[in-house]
């Protein structure tokens, strides 16, 4: 691989004294991990410098490094040196990975705060058994309001809480967030507020006093755009490239099936059952399996994408990053995705995001005639009432049949009698 890079400098890299055994494994490791070669060329120059600086700290054989010798060749601000920030970064992976390093430390032991977040998390997860998003949505709240009451420094502030100190926080959390974030952040504080009550650690009666912002039922109308700006953006995609070619792709299945963002994440190869002409998956919000037809221009385009576009890996994810390192989407790498392609494509479009999309889809069935329980299947909803929320967006299909104001009615009438 060396020799590939650098036909006429590659002994330079092989003969370094400390990294010269590797650099060649080191070269083969990044390419298999999805870097560019401009990419690899640049880290194996900077293998040169971190092989000096190792030296000077007294190392003689690659042996010797340590985890704390690589780190502290690491530049105070990765900003400052990002080629070197970047490369002692990926070569400890690297050594990770061949297992050149001892293994990290263990972790310090717990704060106060920490091992009452980990009580708290196990009792949401085994007890509740509540959903992993979910459970990071609680524990965030509360880590939040034990920083507050400066739990840390001083434990008695809990079996010591007050209403008064519970309201300051609302009222901290309350310029910060919309009403229906404030929602989720009481609910997560009365939680926690009765599982301290039952583990002893907090005064009861607390959570009565946590008064829940006054939302109204179905009071805004989901976001939508017309299908034609939906159409607009999907050709825009440029295909080109296998970044194009995979954004085209889950924004084709999400425009055709209404999928989410999550169940497209977590898309399997497995999944897409070609003989049978159906994708089926297990829904992630809700648990339950999900069966969706084939279509034919679905097929043709993850044909496409699978030949063209998606790299061979071991990963068994349908859709991959097309950053290095190679490997499944992250959880915001849907939307991100979408995002970027609504930036380039240069339309002005009023909402953005996959919930619209999906909105989207469903308002455009509706106007095709669909029945209301066939949307639903569709969607993957389980019961009749989520897939209502949707009617609320056909607004010009209500106004076809509105009825005349009575009064208007009458004054036109007695206007055309007058002479």
């Amino acid at each position: 691989m060396l020799k590939e890079l650098f036909p006429r400098a590659h002994r330079r890299f092989s003969s370094l004294p400390l990294l010269g055994a590797i650099a060649d494994s080191f070269a083969n490791w990044l390419q298999q991990q999805g870097y560019r070669r401009r990419s690899v060329r640049l880290y194996l120059r900077t293998l040169s410098r971190l092989d000096a600086m190792m030296r000077l700290r007294g190392r003689s054989t690659l042996s010797d490094v340590t985890r704390e010798d690589l780190r502290a060749c690491r530049p105070a601000n990765s900003q400052d040196d990002r080629n070197l920030a970047g490369t002692v970064h990926v070569l400890e992976r690297y050594l990770d990975v061949h297992s050149f390093l001892s293994p990290p430390p263990p972790p310090e032991p717990l704060g106060r705060s920490d091992a009452l977040l980990a009580d708290y998390k196990h009792f949401l997860e085994d007890v509740r058994g509540l959903s992993r998003s979910t459970v990071t949505g609680h524990l965030l709240t509360v880590s939040c309001f034990l920083e507050h009451v400066q739990y840390e420094s001083a434990p008695s502030q809990l079996i010591e809480l007050k209403a008064r100190d519970i309201e300051t926080f609302i009222v901290h959390l309350g310029k910060q967030h919309c009403r229906a974030s404030l929602q989720h952040d009481a609910a997560h504080l009365r939680g926690f507020l009765r599982f301290g009550v039952a583990s002893g650690t907090l005064p009861p009666g607390l959570d009565a006093h946590i008064d829940t912002p006054r939302l109204y039922r179905l009071e805004q109308l989901p976001r939508a755009l017309p299908w034609k700006s939906v159409c607009a953006l999907l050709t825009s995609i440029d295909r080109s490239s296998s970044m194009g070619m995979r954004d085209y792709a889950m924004l084709f299945l999400i425009a055709t099936y209404g999928l989410r963002a999550c169940d497209i994440r977590t898309l399997g190869l497995e999944d897409i059952r070609w003989r049978q002409g159906e994708i089926r998956m297990a829904q992630r919000k809700t648990g339950q399996p999900l069966v969706l037809p084939l279509t034919d221009a679905a097929g043709d385009v993850l044909i496409q994408y699978l030949r063209h576009g998606r790299p061979q890996t071991p990963f068994r994810q349908l859709f991959l990053r097309v950053r290095a390192p190679m490997g499944p989407l992250k959880h915001t790498g849907v939307n991100d995705a979408i995002k970027g392609c609504v930036k380039r494509s240069g339309l002005t479009l009023a909402f953005t995001g996959i919930h619209c999309l999906r909105h989207s889809y469903a308002l455009h069935l509706l106007r095709q005639g669909t029945s209301l329980k066939t949307i639903g299947d569709l969607l993957g909803h389980r019961t009749a009432e989520s897939t209502c929320v949707y009617l609320r967006l056909a607004i010009e299909d209500l106004r076809e049949v509105a009825l005349d104001v009575p009064g208007r009615c009458r004054s036109s009438q007695h206007s055309e009698v007058q002479p």
